[in-house]
């Protein structure tokens, strides 16, 4: 009987092992394929041409730096909504809670273009849609509405796994207010739920092209598709910039988080 477990088991590791290494090249080798193509630039030999091009153009350094911008302006109105929301649904209305959860859904069933005219029709005439500003900030709420599938769920299941009830009804007992149980006792417990919900919403918003090329706004989205329509060998090797830059940014958020949470306490 031991015999047949451990031949059982060992059958077993060999079978995730190869799983593994086949799911790695199905990313690998797509990923060296581009990057090949990418030093192809001048014929006959291989070099970084292409990625000297797409850092000299000044279009992308705009577009790249607006589109982070906008990503972490859609992570902070994000949390600043659903945290409170979800902690209010959880300690007051536990019943809407399926409710509330259904609501958020509902990005994941309403196309981006549905999304994008329907505020344009709905803020036509308003300061939203009369300035470069407003429409900007349009496009941070569409974002905004995009990111609650995910921040939601996140940080509804953070708020699952600590007894926020009994961290509420202590820090009542210590005289505190309802601005600090949320700042200082809520946030900091689901802090790494809100920095997962992050990740998503970041990697969402870099790379969008829909509502951000309908709201005729330049980022980091729409100039890679222009950029493709234009240039042969630059949008590989933009696209591999854009995928380091990105996980770069998303490990600088981690680490920022992991600082943050270390730093900060739930006694007040």
């Amino acid at each position: 009987m031991s015999r047949s477990l451990l031949r059982f088991g060992w059958v077993r590791q060999v079978v995730l092992a190869v799983f593994f290494i086949a799911v790695a090249l199905y990313f690998i080798i797509p990923l060296y394929a581009t990057f090949r193509f990418s030093l192809q630039a001048k014929r006959g030999e291989l070099g970084f041409t292409a990625y000297a091009n797409v850092l000299q153009a000044s279009d992308f350094a705009e577009s790249f730096s607006l589109s982070l911008q906008t990503a972490l302006l859609t992570i902070l109105v994000s949390t600043l909504l659903i945290v409170p929301t979800a902690y209010w649904v959880q300690l007051k209305i536990p019943r809407a809670r399926s409710l509330i959860e259904f609501f958020t859904l509902l990005p994941f069933v309403i196309p981006a273009v549905v999304l994008v005219f329907g505020l344009i029709r709905a803020y036509n005439g308003t300061g939203l849609t009369d300035s470069s500003r407003g429409i900007y900030t349009l496009m941070v709420g569409a974002y905004v509405t995009l990111s609650f599938p995910y921040v939601y769920r996140s940080v509804d299941n953070g708020l699952q796994s600590i007894k926020v009830r009994t961290l509420t009804e202590a820090a009542q007992s210590l005289g505190a207010g309802w601005f600090t149980i949320l700042s200082r006792v809520i946030f900091p417990n689901v802090w790494v739920s809100i920095i997962n919900g992050a990740f998503i919403t970041f990697a969402i918003v870099m790379g969008e092209f829909t509502i951000a090329s309908l709201l005729s706004q330049p980022t980091f989205g729409p100039y890679l598709y222009q950029l493709n329509s234009s240039k042969v060998y630059e949008p590989s090797a933009l696209s591999l910039l854009s995928l380091g830059l990105t996980w770069l940014c998303i490990a600088l958020i981690q680490l920022l988080g992991r600082r943050s949470g270390q730093s900060r306490t739930t006694v007040f």
